[in-house]
């Protein structure tokens, strides 16, 4: 069971309005928060060095093997005990996000601890980008055409990375992005279709010339 599963219209603050329906819906991976968001492989390796720094250290210094062993024994678990930490706030992020993509607009529910809602119309998306990863899933950060900066510290880690001073909303770590990109795609097409404008073109001006001017008469251009 989700987070949003109790709702009468699970990631939707509301029931959808008349005309308006549901293309997709999907929640990041909590491996992908993991690994990309939280970057943690790359706190795996930094404090797998610490362990053998410090282990090495313990060694150098002629510390009796029981004392090396013990300590080695605790920074072990202190460094598995803040990836497990990790792995639990992922999890946590992914059951309480949900996306939903309408014939209208993006929808984004998201918080740990306090919950979110942004809505995104899709006429103000200006533009919205694709990063694919090897196992399919990827991120779409959408540019959004708003006067109101959105903040970064409220998005993450929904929020496209190094865009600090124009921050955008991203779907992160979707499955099938590729599919999800191609039907958001269409949304926005359909979305951005402008009325018909109908130009109106003058009739032609009477212009007098030498001939009919000695005649009195006038002839159309």
């Amino acid at each position: 069971m989700r987070e949003h599963d109790n709702e009468p219209v699970p990631g939707l603050p509301e029931d959808l309005p008349h005309g308006e329906r549901i293309l997709w819906q999907g929640a990041p991976s909590w491996s992908g928060i993991a690994i990309h968001a939280l970057h943690i492989r790359a706190v795996a390796i930094y404090l797998t060095l610490i362990v053998l720094w410090g282990t090495t250290s313990a060694i150098a210094n002629h510390q009796a093997t029981v004392d090396v062993v013990v300590f080695a024994f605790k920074l072990t678990g202190l460094a598995l005990t803040a990836l497990a930490a990790l792995v639990f706030f992922s999890r946590l992020v992914a059951r309480t996000t949900l996306y939903t993509i309408t014939n209208r607009r993006v929808v984004m529910r998201f918080g740990v601890a306090l919950p979110i809602t942004m809505n995104i119309p899709l006429k103000m998306v200006q533009s919205a980008g694709l990063h694919v990863y090897r196992n399919g899933s990827g991120d779409i950060p959408l540019a959004v055409a708003s006067e109101r900066r959105q903040s970064l510290v409220v998005l993450w880690p929904h929020v496209r990375p190094w865009r600090t001073t124009k921050p955008e909303p991203m779907l992160r770590s979707i499955p099938k992005a590729n599919e999800v990109a191609e039907l958001l795609s269409s949304a926005l097409k359909a979305a951005s279709v402008r009325p018909e404008i109908r130009v109106r073109v003058p009739r032609p001006a009477l212009v007098e010339t030498k001939a009919a001017a000695t005649s009195g008469q006038t002839v159309a251009a």
